[in-house]
């Protein structure tokens, strides 16, 4: 693995200024750029591992505060294992951020990350990748639909309400996208039930889109996590490979 280095930065937004961690290998040369959205537990120790982590792969790899609108990191405390069976006041808390994020913002807020992302000397010039998990999921799909030209490969693992019955479900900007799609569906999640799994597939083979939509067998919502009850190790490396997979494919 390449030595990493991450820091702080602060991105400007049409709302205000997002916080983040940049991580990079540490020749300080312009590499391929990944945006990696959050899971709902936001930026934190867990979300900075794994950027280290694709970074020592030979990536520049961004990761936003996407509620910068509640504050900075972090957006309420969370233990250093998140176990919310333990604790119902975690949802508590994160839901009513979560539900105020709407796609409207997702777009304005992809325009500044990925305009930053093309003004960094440390990312190599052309289009760059996302990876998402659970929330992050769907950001990468509608950030992959609203950015055809900036986006050339977008993944997401244990995503929720990928596809669902309501007029702004991120399944339906498939006709948009020009990237290759990767999912790794957990299936063990009620948030991602069969028929979901299957619309999504349908809907963006229909489209054209290059994709691949698997399901990690024994599963559950989350399985990339290490600091949740969730994580499961099997799973985790699997997404790793099929992730790493895709970039090498972009890139």
């Amino acid at each position: 693995m390449t030595a990493v280095q991450g820091t702080a930065v602060d991105i400007p937004t049409e709302d205000g200024t997002a916080d983040a961690y940049l991580a990079h290998p540490a020749d300080g040369n312009p590499h391929p750029g990944v945006l990696l959205y959050q899971d709902a537990y936001g930026l934190r120790p867990q979300l900075r591992a794994m950027a280290d982590r694709l970074a020592g792969s030979g990536y520049t790899v961004l990761v936003p505060n996407v509620f910068y609108r509640h504050g900075r990191t972090p957006i309420g405390e969370l233990p250093e294992f998140i176990d919310p069976a333990a604790d119902p006041s975690i949802w508590e808390r994160i839901g009513p951020v979560m539900a105020s994020h709407t796609p409207e913002q997702i777009r304005w807020d992809a325009d500044a990350y990925l305009g930053w992302l093309a003004d960094s000397p440390l990312v190599a010039d052309g289009p760059v990748a996302l990876t998402g998990y659970c929330m992050g999921a769907r950001l990468a799909l509608r950030t992959a639909a609203t950015h055809p030209g900036r986006v050339a490969a977008a993944a997401g693992f244990h995503g929720g309400r990928l596809a669902t019955d309501a007029p702004d479900s991120p399944h339906r900007g498939a006709e948009h996208i020009t990237a290759e799609l990767y999912f790794g569906h957990a299936d063990q999640d009620q948030s991602m039930p069969e028929e979901q799994i299957r619309l999504l597939a349908d809907t963006l083979t229909a489209a054209g889109v290059r994709n691949t939509c698997e399901v990690y067998p024994g599963a559950r919502h989350g399985y990339t996590q290490a600091d949740t009850p969730a994580y499961d190790r099997e799973a985790d490396e699997r997404h790793w490979a099929a992730l790493l997979g895709l970039l090498k494919r972009t890139f």
